[in-house]
């Protein structure tokens, strides 16, 4: 463990240099980790294939292009994100410099996690490095090859002391939470994401957790139930059902219920074949470990589709739940596999209320034609984001800030978003040394007059 306590002071040192300061540093770093991901696609796609069984337009879509994205728009945008923001005054300062200048917060702690293990950890590495941090980065063991890899590789392009990468279990892990950090961002589960607030809160470090939870999906009888299903469909078995985001469990009148589920397993043909095992576009469970938990979430609920499974092969087949008890143990855990139970409502009315009886999602799916439903859900209801009439979308437009809230997590990033959470806000006041006999109304002793004035100079119009 000596090991790990010498990395991280090796990137306090190499931060306290003032390397990463100048925006010809950063962006020298950006392009480098851009040229990573170009030159090694294929070792990527190889690890990524080894771990999760993703193919190569799987990656592409659903790892890299987010982390491109983000390092074009910091590279080009990077020049004015760090310029300093001009506020408006009062009348004491008003002849002076008001200013907000967004520093570095120091040396970071990225924990990633396994269902998007490339994305999950390069994403937020972007941000750090544009807001001018040393990041220590500590991949997923869950996915231990594309771990491997970004030990390997990451030390290729990046500068190695101030970009370091920390592998390992539990163990490690716990080491680094026992040291100082000046933010930590976290993404995993709501369990682990207590225990890693718990250590922040020693050291008063700063965090950002990315958590999950059961994200629900309405789908009213007024909408195009073959898109819907089309698109549920997508959002939910994508990486085999192992995204924080996907719907989790849908919410419909017990009048289209039947309907739902054939339509989805008919958009589950479409994608996947008749028998999604010899799919090269679907994914595979993470480990043995994962799949006996989602297979004991199946005992003594009603599949009406799937449940075809294979242990050796990580192998569970697109499932449908119906006639789900909301107090079952499969509506009172994330899912996180490919699983989707369908529970019966009486209407909007009831969707809402059953929604907010319970934690806040990480996301939340609506479907419907009625405009005025969509935004009654949006105002009535509580989750990190939402899509109106898709899934997963939400993510992929780095404009927006992509993060939970309560039970699902806080802060977030993506964009500008991610340069804003690495980033202290540092209120700045320049004034001269003249004007003196202005200034002197606030000094003692006070008199009425001072009174009258300082009140006057400090009031907002």
């Amino acid at each position: 463990m000596e090991e790990i306590q010498t990395v991280v002071a090796g990137a306090r040192a190499a931060y306290n240099l003032g390397k990463t300061r100048p925006l010809e540093f950063r962006v020298q770093q950006l392009k480098a980790m851009k040229k990573m991901l170009t030159e090694k696609k294929d070792l990527i796609l190889e690890a990524l294939q080894k771990d999760l069984h993703k193919n190569a337009f799987a990656v592409d879509i659903y790892e890299m292009v987010g982390i491109l994205n983000d390092i074009t728009v910091a590279i080009n945008k990077l020049p004015e994100w760090m310029e300093p923001e001009h506020v408006s005054k009062n009348m004491m300062t008003m002849m002076d410099t008001v200013y907000i200048h967004r520093q570095p917060l120091g040396v970071v702690l990225i924990i990633g996690a396994w269902n998007y293990p490339l994305a999950l950890v390069l994403q937020p590495l972007v941000g750090a490095i544009a807001a001018g941090n040393a990041a220590v980065v500590k991949p997923s063991e869950v996915s231990g090859n594309t771990a491997q890899l970004l030990a390997q590789l990451l030390p290729q392009y990046l500068d190695k002391e101030l970009y370091p990468v920390i592998n390992g279990g539990v163990k490690e892990a716990t080491e680094l939470l026992t040291i100082q950090f000046d933010h930590i961002l976290y993404t995993g589960s709501a369990v682990v994401g207590r225990i890693v607030m718990e250590a922040a809160a020693k050291h008063l470090t700063p965090v950002t957790l990315e958590l999950g939870g059961k994200s629900p999906c309405y789908v009213d009888t007024n909408c195009d139930l073959d898109v819907a299903c089309r698109r549920i469909a997508w959002g939910r078995y994508t990486n085999c059902g192992q995204t924080c985001i996907a719907p989790d469990y849908i919410l419909c009148s017990d009048d289209i219920q039947d309907q739902v589920v054939k339509k989805i397993v008919t958009a589950l043909t479409e994608f996947y074949g008749s028998d999604p095992q010899k799919s090269p576009d679907y994914g595979r469970i993470v480990n043995q470990r994962h799949f006996q938990r989602i297979m004991s979430l199946l005992e003594g609920v009603n599949v009406v589709y799937g449940g075809k499974n294979d242990e050796e092969d990580l192998y569970i087949a697109p499932t449908i739940v119906t006639d789900v008890d909301p107090d079952s143990r499969i509506m009172q855990e994330e899912i996180f596999g490919p699983v989707l139970p369908i529970v019966t409502v009486n209407g909007v009315d009831e969707a809402i209320a059953f929604i907010n009886r319970r934690d806040k999602p990480l996301a939340l799916y609506v479907f419907s034609h009625n405009k005025k439903l969509i935004k009654r859900m949006i105002a009535e209801t509580s989750s990190g984001g939402v899509t109106a009439n898709d899934c997963l979308i939400h993510y992929t437009v780095n404009t927006l800030p992509f993060g939970g809230v309560g039970e699902s997590g806080f802060g977030a990033y993506h964009g500008k978003h991610s340069f804003d959470t690495f980033s202290h806000r540092r209120a700045c006041v320049v004034k001269s040394l003249g004007m003196e006999k202005m200034n002197s109304i606030r000094y003692a002793p006070s008199t009425n007059s001072k009174h009258k004035w300082t009140n006057w100079l400090l009031k907002k119009n």
